[in-house]
């Protein structure tokens, strides 16, 4: 949810729900990434809520814009990671023995 001044689009505030430091940080820093934004932050209200608030000001852009566009960066780069994790895991079992990992091939 958006919350934000239908006078000025390049301020707003985007509460995020059932989410965390996990995934507010890493915006947060994708953001802080982009020449576009001037200021970013996070909070969170409340220990037992699970809601995140991200407070973001731009240069001039659309708030809303550069948000969409970090969360898409943020998207292709754990893309990335994922799929260099699957290539490092299957390059070191294919290289190596069952035998000599330690795992019980009989374990399902």
């Amino acid at each position: 949810m958006e919350h934000g001044s239908l006078d000025d689009s390049s301020a707003s505030t985007f509460s995020i729900m059932e989410e965390d430091h996990t995934l507010a940080n890493s915006v947060r820093f994708v953001l802080n990434q982009d020449p576009r934004v001037a200021f970013c932050g996070y909070s969170i209200p409340h220990p037992a809520e699970n809601k995140v608030n991200i407070r973001v000001q731009t240069t001039g852009d659309p708030a809303k814009d550069v948000v969409k566009d970090a969360l898409q960066d943020l998207m292709v780069m754990c893309q990335h990671i994922r799929g260099t994790f699957d290539t490092a895991v299957a390059d070191f079992q294919g290289n190596k023995p069952a035998e000599a990992m330690d795992i019980d091939l009989n374990k399902k």
